[in-house]
């Protein structure tokens, strides 16, 4: 049976939730960097990348799982060279260079107004 997953203050402006869990599979949508609390998107890339992981994090645990679950990020940038934020939220999310998921960066659509975003795919154990 699938099950949409929606995390309060990060919901998207189409009527689509912010994942889907089948089983023991998630797929997210687009996560975006902005403030759950305020729904403002930062101006900086430091200021997004960190929510964009907060995020992210949010989600997988409100589809029943953890940051250990996550099998396959998808980093969109604007600026696909400028990578130094996040890598450092990357490295405090996924610190084990043992157990990291993999991860593609690709270019983000021109017509956003983020600097970053993701979506990942995550295992949960039954």
């Amino acid at each position: 049976m699938r099950k949409s997953i929606s995390v309060k203050g990060l919901s998207h402006r189409h009527p689509v939730p912010n994942a889907c869990r089948i089983g023991n599979m998630v797929f997210s949508g687009a996560i975006h960097g902005v403030s759950p609390t305020t729904q403002e998107l930062p101006a900086g890339m430091a200021a997004q990348s960190a929510n964009v992981f907060a995020n992210m994090r949010a989600v997988i645990e409100a589809a029943g799982g953890s940051a250990e679950d996550i099998i396959k990020v998808d980093i969109y940038l604007r600026d696909s060279s400028d990578r130094v934020a996040v890598n450092e939220e990357w490295l405090r999310m996924f610190p084990d260079s043992e157990s990291r998921p993999a991860r593609h960066v690709r270019p983000l659509t021109p017509d956003s107004a983020s600097l970053v975003q993701c979506e990942f795919v995550a295992v949960i154990e039954l």
